[in-house]
C-alpha cells in the first residue's frame, strides 16, 4: 500500500466514512467484498435479511465456514429461523458496529442486497406508530377466518402502492400495513411520503456490482439455483423442518427458494415446477433490487465480469476522497 493510499485511508477513517457495496442477487457482491478485504483495512457487515438465519446456508448462498473464518461477517448467523428481525434492530446494531469499527481504525464495509436495510440506515426510518396488539389480534382473527388473500385485497383498496410491493403471501407485512392504517387513518405509503428523509449520518461511498446484461444476470441466477440443488438444498430444508417448528408464514421461509422447496416437499409442486418457481422468484427479487438501485443517489457501478474490477473500485475510492473530499 503506497503512502498516497495510506493517507487516503487515514482520511476516510478519521472522517468516519463507510463503504456500501450492493447489487442484485447473484451479482458477485461477496466475492468482491473478500477481494477488497485482502487489500483494505475493512470489516464486513452483512446487509442481508436471509444471512441472519442460522443453518440456512445453501439456499441463502451464505459464504462457507472457511470463507467466514478468513473473512468474518458481522450480522451473519444471529437468529434462529423461528425468530423475526426488524429493520429497526438492524439499524441499531449496525450503527453500533460502525462506531466500533471506526474506533478500531478500520473502514466498515457494508455488503448485501437488502435495500430496505440500506435505506433505513442511510436515510432514516419513517416515523410509524408502535404495534397495537388489539388491532393485530383482530387482523389475525380475520386472516384465520377469511385468509391473508382477503386481507391483501383490503390493503389493495386502502394502499394500492403498498399492495403492489407486498406479496399476498407475506402476512407479516400485510398485517403491519393494515395496522398502521387502522391506528393512524393514513396509509403506509402516505406516512412514508410525509416522512422527511434525513441526511446519512456518515459520509459514504456507494458502489453497486451487476452484470452489464440483464440476460447474464438471469443466467447467473439460474446457474446458482442449480448449484444449490447439487449442494444439498433439499436436504437443508428437510433438516430445518425437522429441527424447528416452522411454517410458511415465517420471515425465514419467505426467503426466495425456501417456499418453493417447502411446497415441493409437501407435494404441492413437482420437482421441475419447484425449480422453475424458485428461479423465477429469485429473478423477480433481482428485478426489485435493480429498481431500488436506480433511485440510489451517487451510486457508482461496477461490472461483475470486469477482469480489473478491483482496480476500477480503487479509482472510484480515490475519486471519492480527492475530487469530492469528505
Amino acid at each position: 500500500m503506497n503512502n498516497n493510499l495510506n493517507t487516503l485511508i487515514e482520511t476516510a477513517i478519521q472522517n468516519q466514512m463507510i463503504i456500501c457495496l450492493t447489487g442484485p442477487t447473484a451479482a458477485g457482491k461477496t466475492s468482491l467484498a473478500m477481494t477488497l478485504s485482502d487489500s483494505l483495512p475493512v470489516e464486513i457487515i452483512s446487509v442481508d435479511s436471509a444471512l441472519i438465519y442460522r443453518q440456512m446456508n445453501i439456499g441463502t448462498a451464505k459464504p462457507s465456514k472457511s470463507e467466514l473464518s478468513l473473512y468474518p461477517h458481522h450480522l451473519v448467523d444471529i437468529c434462529d429461523p423461528t425468530q423475526t428481525y426488524s429493520t429497526a434492530r438492524f439499524v441499531e446494531q449496525t450503527t453500533s458496529l460502525i462506531n466500533e469499527i471506526h474506533q478500531r481504525n478500520k473502514l466498515p464495509l457494508l455488503v448485501g442486497g437488502t435495500m430496505l436495510y440500506f435505506r433505513a440506515l442511510l436515510f432514516g426510518i419513517s416515523d410509524l406508530p408502535k404495534a397495537n396488539e388489539q388491532i393485530r389480534q383482530q387482523l389475525s382473527e380475520q386472516a384465520a377466518e377469511f385468509g391473508w388473500i382477503y386481507l391483501h385485497e383490503q390493503l389493495k383498496q386502502i394502499d394500492p402502492v403498498a399492495s403492489k410491493r407486498i406479496h399476498p403471501n407475506d402476512p407479516q407485512r400485510i398485517q403491519r400495513a393494515l395496522e398502521v392504517f387502522h391506528i393512524t387513518g393514513k396509509s403506509l405509503t402516505q406516512l412514508q411520503q410525509e416522512s422527511q428523509p434525513q441526511q446519512p449520518p456518515w459520509p459514504s461511498l456507494s458502489v453497486a456490482i451487476a452484470p452489464s446484461s440483464r440476460e447474464v444476470l438471469r443466467e447467473r441466477i439460474a446457474q446458482r439455483f442449480h448449484i444449490m440443488l447439487e449442494q444439498g438444498f433439499e436436504e437443508e430444508v428437510k433438516m430445518l423442518k425437522h429441527q424447528y417448528n416452522l411454517n410458511l408464514n415465517m420471515p425465514s421461509m419467505r426467503c426466495v427458494g425456501y417456499r418453493q422447496m417447502w411446497q415441493y416437499q409437501e407435494k404441492e409442486l413437482d420437482y421441475q415446477e419447484m425449480i422453475f418457481r424458485g428461479i423465477t422468484a429469485t429473478r423477480q427479487l433481482a428485478k426489485r433490487q435493480m429498481t431500488w438501485l436506480r433511485s440510489w443517489p451517487d451510486l457508482n457501478w461496477l461490472e461483475t465480469d470486469d477482469p480489473d474490477i478491483f482496480g476500477k473500485f480503487m479509482v472510484i475510492f480515490h475519486s471519492k476522497l480527492t475530487q469530492n473530499p469528505i
